[in-house]
C-alpha cells in the first residue's frame, strides 16, 4: 500500500476541523484518499475548507459540547459514505492564562466542556458504531500538557490529562472488537493557540514569552501543523495496526527535559 492510498475508500471524521491542526489533518488525509466528514462551530470556515479540498467531503457545523452536534456530524458522514472508519477528535481550547485563585470557575467549566466533554461524547457515539462495523481507529488530541504540569494553565492541563484517561479506557474497551484508540501530545505548534498562550503569559510583550518557550525546546523551534498531521496519518492508518492505548508525543524534545544551553 502506498502512502498516497492509505485512506482510499475510508471515511474519517474530524472535529475542530478548521483550526490549524484540523486543517492540516484534513489536507493530509484528503491527499491520501480519505473521504472526510468535517465538523467545527463555524459554518463559513467549514465551507471554505470544503471548497479548498474538493470532494469527497461532507460538513456539519456544530458545538462539540452538545450531543446533538456529534449526532448530526456522524449521521451526515453515514448518509454520505455509509460508514466511519476513523476519527480525529481534535476540537479544543486553551482557556485563559491565570494562576489558581485568579482563574474563574466559568473558564474551567468551558475548557473542560470543550476539551473533555466533547471527546467523551465523540467516543460514546463512535465506539459502539465502530464495534458494530468490526473495527476502526480513533485519535484524540491531548497535549504535552496532558503529561506534565504548567503554572497558570490548570484548567487546560487538567483537561488534557483527562483526555489521556479517556483514551486509555476506550482503548481497553475497543480492543476486543478491533477499535484502536490513541492520543497525540503536541508540544508548542505554530498555530493561533500558541500565540494566544504567549499573549496570555505576557500581554505587553508576547515575543518575550515566545523566546522563553523556544528556549525550553531542544529543537529550538515550534512544530508545524503539517508535522502533526503526518504523525496523525500514521497513527490513524492500518500501518499502526498494533498501536492502541498509546500516547504519541510530537514536541521537539520538550518531554525529554530542559536543554543545557
Amino acid at each position: 500500500m502506498t502512502t498516497q492510498a492509505r485512506f482510499a475508500g475510508k471515511t474519517i471524521l474530524i472535529t475542530g476541523a478548521t483550526g490549524g491542526i484540523g486543517k492540516a489533518a484534513a489536507r493530509r488525509l484528503a491527499a491520501e484518499g480519505a473521504q472526510l466528514a468535517l465538523t467545527d462551530i463555524g459554518p463559513k470556515s467549514l465551507e471554505a475548507l470544503s471548497g479548498e479540498l474538493g470532494g469527497p467531503v461532507v460538513c456539519s457545523a456544530g458545538d462539540v459540547t452538545q450531543e446533538s452536534a456529534m449526532d448530526d456530524a456522524i449521521q451526515a458522514a453515514l448518509d454520505a459514505f455509509g460508514r466511519i472508519d476513523g476519527a480525529f477528535l481534535n476540537a479544543g481550547t486553551e482557556g485563559k492564562i491565570a494562576m489558581l485563585g485568579a482563574a474563574e470557575v466559568a473558564d474551567f467549566d468551558r475548557v473542560m466542556a470543550i476539551n473533555v466533554r466533547g471527546p467523551f461524547i465523540g467516543l460514546s457515539r463512535l465506539m459502539p458504531l465502530m464495534k458494530r462495523q468490526g473495527g476502526g481507529s480513533i485519535v484524540l488530541t491531548s497535549s504535552t500538557a496532558g503529561l506534565r504540569g504548567s503554572p497558570a494553565m490548570a484548567p487546560y492541563v487538567a483537561s488534557k490529562h483527562a483526555v489521556l484517561g479517556l483514551m486509555r479506557c476506550a482503548a481497553l474497551e475497543g480492543a476486543p472488537q478491533g477499535v484502536r484508540v490513541n492520543t497525540l501530545h503536541p508540544g508548542p505548534i505554530d498555530t493561533q493557540m500558541i500565540h494566544n498562550i504567549e499573549h496570555g503569559f505576557a500581554p505587553e510583550n508576547p515575543q518575550a514569552a515566545a523566546r522563553a518557550s523556544l528556549a525550553r525546546l531542544p529543537l529550538k523551534r515550534y512544530g508545524t501543523p503539517d508535522e502533526v498531521a503526518a504523525l496523525l496519518a500514521y497513527v490513524l492508518s492500518d500501518e499502526a495496526a498494533f498501536c492502541t492505548g498509546s500516547a504519541f508525543s510530537i514536541d521537539g524534545g520538550l518531554m525529554a527535559g530542559t536543554p543545557m544551553s
